[in-house]
């Protein structure tokens, strides 16, 4: 998985750096199938908002928050993705019995 942070209005130092890719990167442990991440990292006077596409096998997901502090921003936006793509997941998985269904073996 490759994970690009850029800043907008901001410099992207090392440690915002290495933060965003380890809060990002944990979404990983629960879908393997990510190729590209793009964070954006922006502020505008006391708002500080961090923006996350990301391109899955099947899905592009997408998710945004703003909050006082970067850190905090960065934080708030690894729970929804991380949601978004546990939800993704659900839909991936069957959950209909089709083959072990009485009814099925009953009306053949």
């Amino acid at each position: 998985m490759q994970i690009t942070v850029t800043g907008r209005q901001i410099e992207v130092t090392d440690s915002l750096r290495d933060y965003a890719s380890e809060k990002i990167g944990r979404v990983q442990k629960h879908f393997d199938h990510m190729t590209t991440v793009n964070v954006v990292l922006q502020v505008e006077k006391n708002r500080h908002l961090a923006e996350v596409s990301l391109h899955a096998k099947g899905a592009n997901l997408a998710a945004s928050a703003q909050a006082d502090d970067m850190y905090a921003a960065i934080d708030e936006v690894a729970d929804k993705l991380d949601r978004q793509v546990l939800k993704h997941k659900e839909k991936l998985v069957d959950h209909h019995r089709h083959e072990g269904s009485p009814k099925r073996a009953l009306n053949p």
